[in-house]
């Protein structure tokens, strides 16, 4: 069962992650299991033998589902992304509207009496509109080739994901937003299409950018964890803020796409989309109380 459970809550990260807009974070956050992810992480790197063992057991069934859902992406999704993006940020908007609520009720004890605390909403809003705005990125005219790498691109592509897998880790900011940014969205997801068709030229490319991921990722849940335990009231209070400040990263992303359209607006916005994000949102969360049912049964 816990692989089961684990791999569909990587599947829907990767989703999150394949497209511009939503976090994977922001998706294991309301799924209940952020704080065990960051943890397996941070002991991956940092624990005991005992604790990496242990970790690397929840993250390979997690990845498991991660892996599926981010090729499913690329092969599948990634056109509807282009020929439906109204729709698409619609659903997003939706996931995000209806899981600041749910994420609000789940972490009451470190909001509640602690209001003084919403600088940090202000401050993660602040992040992410201003990320957004001075985005230079959009069309085709600024994509990146990657099919051959010199010094300078692997260099830029070591950062760039460095960067953005810090971002996918934390709920709110979208990494693919920041690789939009990098103008490397469109490349990497074409590369990794390009490689699973054996297309080899892309691979040092992908090796290069998967490098940057890793030492993001090592640099950053320290952070993180340290956060979460310290300083909880105000990490809570600055994740609703990025998650709302994400709202504003997915109305302009379509301005963002390789064939640039008019940011989301009152008469692209579909309502109906919007009501299935959140009609997702309640499901993931009946999910995640069946399946935590499940799990203390399987324990008792």
């Amino acid at each position: 069962m816990s692989y089961l459970i684990n791999g569909f809550r990587g599947f829907c990260m990767a989703l999150a992650d394949s497209v511009p807009g939503v976090s994977g974070g922001t998706i294991a956050f309301i799924l209940g299991f952020y704080d065990k992810f960051i943890n397996s992480l941070d002991d991956l790197a940092f624990g005991n033998m005992e604790k990496k063992k242990k970790a690397l057991f929840f993250l390979i069934k997690l990845g498991i589902g991660w892996i599926i859902g981010m090729i499913l992406a690329v092969l599948v999704l990634a056109n509807l992304f282009e020929s439906h993006i109204y729709q698409v940020s619609s659903v997003f908007i939706g996931f995000i509207l209806f899981s600041i609520p749910l994420i609000a009720k789940e972490e009451k004890d470190s909001l509640k009496g602690k209001y003084y605390n919403l600088i940090f909403t202000l401050i993660g809003i602040a992040v992410v509109v201003l990320i957004t705005y001075f985005n230079p990125i959009s069309g085709d005219s600024h994509v990146v080739d990657i099919s051959h790498v010199d010094v300078g691109l692997a260099l830029y592509l070591f950062v760039a994901a460095m960067v953005s897998i810090s971002a996918m880790v934390l709920p709110g900011i979208s990494g693919s937003t920041l690789l939009l940014i990098f103008g490397l969205y469109i490349p990497i997801i074409s590369a990794i299409k390009e490689f699973l068709h054996m297309n080899w030229s892309y691979f040092p490319a992908l090796f290069i950018f998967g490098l940057g991921i890793i030492f993001g990722i090592i640099l950053v849940i320290r952070l993180i964890k340290i956060a979460l335990k310290k300083y909880r009231s105000q990490s809570i209070y600055c994740i609703l803020g990025l998650m709302i400040g994400s709202i504003y990263a997915i109305i302009m992303g379509p301005t963002t796409l390789s064939a640039t359209t008019d940011p989301l607006s009152w008469s692209t916005f579909s309502i109906l989309c919007f009501l299935l994000g959140g009609a997702i949102i309640i499901g993931l969360e009946k999910v995640k109380g069946i399946l935590e049912k499940k799990q203390k049964q399987e324990i008792a």
